[in-house]
C-alpha cells in the first residue's frame, strides 16, 4: 500500500509570504514579479512597494500570471494587460451580482397601492 501525503494551504488575505517564496511558488522570476509590482497587478502587504510580504492570496495571482505567459507566450506587456483585463472582468462580474441580487430582493417585495 502507498500513502501519498499532500501539504495544503489556505490561499488568503491574512498569512503573508516573501517574494522569494512567491516567485519559487508561482515561476515568475524576481523581475517578473517586480514588473507586475510596478504595474499593480500584484500589491504588496501594505501597499508599500518597499517591502517584499505578500498575502498568499497573492499566489493565485502570480501562478494566473505565469500560465498566461507559458500558455499565450506573451511578454510582460501582454501578460500585465491580460491579468488587468482579468481583474476588470472579476469587478465587473461581482457588480453584476451585487445588482441582480438587489433587484431580485426588490422583486419579491410587495408592492405597495
Amino acid at each position: 500500500m502507498k500513502l501519498d501525503i499532500s501539504e495544503s494551504v489556505w490561499l488568503n488575505d491574512q498569512t503573508i509570504c516573501s517574494a522569494l517564496h512567491l516567485t519559487e511558488v508561482s515561476g515568475l522570476t524576481s523581475q517578473e514579479l517586480e514588473d507586475l509590482i510596478d504595474n499593480g497587478v500584484i500589491v504588496p502587504v501594505g501597499g508599500m512597494v518597499e517591502q517584499t510580504a505578500f498575502y498568499l492570496q497573492d499566489v493565485h495571482t502570480a501562478n494566473l500570471a505565469r500560465k498566461l505567459r507559458d500558455d499565450f507566450e506573451l511578454d510582460l506587456h501582454g501578460m500585465v494587460l491580460a491579468m488587468t483585463l482579468l481583474r476588470r472582468i472579476e469587478q465587473l462580474e461581482a457588480e453584476l451580482s451585487a445588482a441582480r441580487a438587489i433587484a431580485a430582493g426588490s422583486s419579491d417585495a410587495p408592492e405597495c397601492r
